[in-house]
């Protein structure tokens, strides 16, 4: 396996594979060709392979992959054969949004924990969480085997947040503070930024024609 070659952008590319696998096997499919993969799924056929053959050979040449055996194979690659225990920084409007994703039902990610350091939430419960102290962030972490944590607290208090989660020893992080965050070597940080989602769809939206409205208008005064 050639870890040193396989990027953020393979992992994702992964994930998608695993879910589209998923959805084969509801289907009761058994085999499927990288072509037939990509065509159904609207991929690259090339890129499934490149990317697949990061980890071993998967396929049998003339017959395709084998459904079951490549997701139960995507499955262990992702570490997702085991339970993740995650954490929620925020109690909130985002934070409780959260933490009643139905997604989380469908994977081995539990919340296990909410934090906030609100007086007034502190001791609440949001379903079955307890809201506790982000004081105690550290023991609580180390008691439920937390190792993913998310991040859901205003701008300006996402980085001590980081700097305390990384301190516990948490080494995956989700952040939905609409902020850049330095990161503490060691733990891998993925923002989600909402805003910059939808200003890069204003900008689309901005354009007549979309994103090639000046594409288009060039070539066409180029066939006058």
């Amino acid at each position: 396996m050639k870890v040193e070659k396989i990027s953020e952008l393979t992992t994702n590319r992964l994930s998608i594979y695993l879910r589209c696998l998923n959805d084969l096997v509801a289907e009761g499919i058994k085999t499927i060709s990288s072509e037939h993969f990509a065509e159904k799924f609207h991929l690259n056929s090339a890129q499934i392979r490149k990317d697949l053959a990061y980890f071993g050979e998967f396929g049998v040449r003339g017959v395709g992959y084998n459904v079951v055996g490549l997701r139960d194979h995507l499955t262990k690659i992702l570490g997702l054969d085991r339970e993740h225990s995650v954490a929620i920084i925020g109690a909130g409007r985002l934070g409780t949004a959260l933490a009643d994703y139905y997604g989380f039902q469908q994977t081995n990610f539990t919340v296990k924990a909410m934090f906030d350091a609100d007086e007034n939430k502190i001791g609440n419960e949001i379903g079955d969480l307890e809201i506790y102290d982000i004081k105690n962030f550290a023991e609580i972490a180390k008691k439920d085997n937390i190792d993913v944590a998310v991040i859901a607290v205003p701008a300006a208090f996402a980085q001590k947040v980081l700097e305390l989660v990384s301190e516990a020893g948490i080494k995956a992080v989700l952040n939905f503070a609409p902020t850049p965050l330095k990161n503490a070597d060691g733990v891998k940080l993925n923002t989600v930024d909402l805003t910059t989602s939808l200003e890069s769809l204003a900008y689309f939206l901005s354009k007549p024609n979309g994103a090639n409205g000046k594409k288009l208008k060039q070539t066409a005064g180029k066939r006058r």
